[in-house]
């Protein structure tokens, strides 16, 4: 008669666990992930494994203890128009939460930031009936617009974020050290200085990526 206690397959199990500390994380759900933005996201004039969202899949390939894949949803050229028109397409059986980086073709073209605001405020309603949790990346208009643009734009962000209780990641290009100077960052650039090249997109997913795994967390629960 066999004594009480494990059988040979639950200690089995249970040595493996023990070894493998991964092994329990591996068999959590995946996750899907749709990055709705433009150009930046897209990866223009890059070649498609250096782009933003296959250098974050990578770093999530590496640093995520849930599967995680990026679907790629950027569109050059796309303002926040274009995304507030797509987001309910994007908004696919399987994604799981979604990143927002939108807004800087609507700087670019000087769109009154009323207009942008309620359509990012419009896609992140989407994302909130849904029930998905989103990242929400900000753009910051230079100083040349005026103040009152300037302050008007750059405010949009963390409003919102707060409003839909989205999380916020405060500037796509913040990991380039750009902060207020973009002339910190040229050097990081492609010829345009509107786009980062290959090793600026792997700065920006350094810096970014510890809030995008926070997201990751939050879709999996």
């Amino acid at each position: 008669m066999r004594k009480r206690g494990a059988t040979p397959r639950l200690a089995a199990a249970l040595a493996v666990a023990l070894v493998l500390p991964g092994a329990a994380a591996a068999q959590q759900a995946p996750v899907t992930l749709a990055a709705l933005g433009d150009s930046l996201t897209q990866g223009y004039g890059l070649p498609e494994a250096e782009g933003f969202v296959p250098q974050l899949q990578a770093w999530l390939d590496s640093h995520s203890d849930v599967p995680v894949t990026v679907v790629n949803a950027g569109v050059s050229g796309d303002t926040t128009a274009g995304g507030l028109a797509r987001i309910d397409w994007t908004l696919t059986p399987e994604v799981n939460g979604v990143i927002v980086a939108l807004g800087g073709n609507d700087v670019l073209r000087g769109i009154d930031p009323a207009v942008s605001r309620a359509n990012l405020d419009g896609i992140l309603a989407r994302i909130d009936a849904a029930g998905l949790p989103a990242l929400l990346v900000g753009m910051r208009a230079p100083a040349n617009f005026g103040p009152e643009y300037q302050q008007a734009f750059d405010a949009i962000y963390p409003e919102l974020a707060q409003a839909h209780g989205a999380a916020l990641y405060p500037f796509f290009l913040q990991g380039l050290g750009a902060g207020e100077d973009m002339a910190a960052a040229r050097g990081l650039m492609q010829v345009d200085n509107i786009h980062p090249d290959a090793e600026g997109v792997k700065r920006i997913v350094a810096d970014m990526g510890p809030a995008v795994l926070e997201l990751v967390h939050a879709a999996a629960r």
